[in-house]
């Protein structure tokens, strides 16, 4: 059974339509120093599904990736502690769904972005991942 997950970048560092142009290649998810947040990609399987969310500037699920490549070294990190997976952009959000719309309704209190909003990797329930693609106009 696929997990669905949401991952976290600034915008100004790395966009979606940066992503998006790493086509189906798709891109390490590199730079992630926090273990919850590796432990979580340490779990992820191929073709599990995941949003694309822009933080600071934004603030909003923009688009839907998939992991293309399973968890291994980080080339960024000096330590072998650090790990990470790659991921391609599967499509956009015809609507963008913004962290106030997610935060006030009440299907999605529970959701990790609400509870612990610094976790750059994490995971997304499936009733949550249903119910954020029908706001954001695409099906699950």
């Amino acid at each position: 059974m696929a997990s669905y997950w949401l991952f976290k970048s600034e915008p100004e560092v790395w966009s979606w339509d940066k992503q998006k142009a790493k086509g189906e290649a798709g891109e390490e998810w590199t730079g992630v120093r926090n273990y919850q947040a590796r432990n979580n990609m340490r779990v992820m399987k191929l073709g599990d599904q995941g949003f694309f969310y822009h933080s600071n500037d934004g603030r909003a699920i923009v688009g839907i990736v998939e992991v293309c490549k399973l968890a291994h070294k980080d080339s960024t990190a000096k330590e072998d502690a650090w790990e990470c997976v790659d991921i391609r952009a599967v499509k956009d959000l015809p609507r963008h769904v913004s962290l106030d719309e997610i935060k006030n309704d009440p299907k999605l209190t529970d959701m990790v972005l609400v509870k612990n909003s610094r976790l750059s990797v994490q995971p997304v329930t499936p009733e949550e991942w249903k119910h954020i693609c029908k706001l954001g106009g695409v099906k699950a």
